[in-house]
């Protein structure tokens, strides 16, 4: 169980949802030396980068990606930036921590938000969604909802949304309004289908399911999309962002899509490198994606059975609503001794394991999570899922054996 990194410093298995296991892959592409940003090698690199992206959510060659460095909530910041003007009215599907943020996020840019909010570890009923749309498009102000955003699996409750639902409700109650989802923690880990389910952004990250070092952000635009962005400027309506600007790194992409190098700001060759290293593997390697997320399928199974058998009940109450890349637990009920998230996770780092606490404020004591994606999943034969379940199961033992051991000695006294 043992992961030696040196002499003195023990590796510990990641089981949060993200970052993750790298590959020995990606690992070595990571320690590379660092190359020209404009190097006929890089430039390689980055337009095969471009290329595979497209592959992994599932769109055709007329769509822009967009690889920055950045972490995952430079989407939402691409995303305000670029799309929303001042004024504009946007709906926001909130299962957990991260809707709320990209709705502050775009009320920065000058939004005006509208949030249905599920109930904890639910999901926001498609029948609300449907009619929150119509009464924007009929409500005789002219102004229906510029974009509508859907966190695909909200990190803080391990909530699956059915985004093919949602799109296919969008394209026929309020067909001009943009499809944006969120996929941070669900892009490679679960299915996507940009151009089949007619989203128009598709913003992830590349620490979790995509199996790179965590610093970039990574976004797929359509072409309806970079259509409405650039009539924008022709308006002579300006980003709102500087760094975040399309108007800046839209020539960038175009030109590295097309093998030709281009500069705004210095691209990280390092983890672009690392990337390219990890999108081959999910497009080019002996599993194919559709095995690939059927695997993520089975580890899901096997650790929310084994939880569920320790007396641990998922955050994400609607089976269909769960995430298949990490899951969210309640600690077990211990009447008259009750269990912390302190309590277990203390048990788990002991064991050279580390999973997340809660992000949730109002259970944010009471619950775990554990992310079972990319490498830990595909690689060495699930021996990572071994280990973590294992682990999962010992601490959790172990934790209610030292509370009801405790409770036992105070009753004494």
């Amino acid at each position: 169980m043992e992961r030696q990194m040196s002499s003195s410093t023990v590796k510990k298995l990641l089981a949060i949802p993200g970052p993750i296991e790298l590959s020995p892959t990606v690992q070595s592409a990571l320690a590379l030396p660092t190359l020209s940003h404009v190097s006929p090698e890089f430039v390689k690199i980055f337009q095969e980068s471009l290329h595979m992206t497209r592959q992994v959510v599932q769109t055709n060659s007329s769509s822009t990606p967009f690889i920055l460095a950045g972490s995952g909530t430079l989407g939402w910041d691409q995303v305000g930036a670029n799309l929303i003007e001042a004024g504009d009215r946007a709906l926001v599907l909130s299962t957990g921590y991260f809707g709320l943020g990209f709705r502050d996020c775009l009320q920065a840019y000058g939004a005006r938000v509208d949030v249905l909010k599920s109930d904890l570890g639910g999901t926001v009923p498609l029948g609300d969604v449907e009619k929150t749309l119509r009464k924007a498009k009929e409500s005789g102000t002219g102004r229906p909802y510029k974009l509508i955003t859907i966190t695909h699996v909200d990190t803080s409750t391990g909530v699956l949304s059915d985004a093919r639902a949602i799109a296919a409700c969008v394209q026929r109650v309020s067909p001009g309004t943009l499809v944006v989802l969120d996929a941070v923690c669900s892009l490679a880990s679960e299915d996507i289908q940009m151009d089949a389910w007619g989203l128009d952004v598709v913003l992830s990250a590349s620490q979790k399911g995509l199996g790179g070092p965590p610093g970039l952000s990574i976004l797929v635009a359509s072409r309806r999309t970079i259509s409405i962005f650039e009539d924008r400027i022709k308006r002579g309506v300006k980003s709102g962002s500087y760094y975040s600007s399309w108007e800046k790194w839209l020539p960038i992409m175009r030109a590295y899509d097309q093998n030709k190098p281009a500069y705004f700001g210095t691209p990280a060759v390092n983890l672009v490198t690392a990337y390219h290293a990890s999108l081959r593997e999910i497009v080019q390697g002996s599993i194919s994606l559709s095995t690939r997320l059927s695997m993520h399928i089975a580890a899901s199974d096997l650790v929310k059975c084994t939880a569920e058998a320790l007396g641990m009940v998922q955050v994400a109450r609607e089976p269909k609503g769960r995430a298949h890349g990490m899951t969210a637990l309640y600690v077990p009920d211990l009447p008259g001794a009750p269990l912390t998230a302190a309590d277990i996770l203390a048990q788990v780092g002991k064991r050279n394991v580390v999973m997340a606490g809660g992000l949730v404020a109002e259970i944010k004591d009471r619950y775990i999570r554990i992310g079972h994606m990319g490498w830990s999943v595909v690689g060495e034969e699930g021996k990572d899922i071994r280990t973590i379940l294992q682990v999962l199961e010992d601490s959790v033992k172990n934790a209610i054996a030292i509370k009801k051991n405790a409770s036992t000695a105070s009753a004494r006294l």
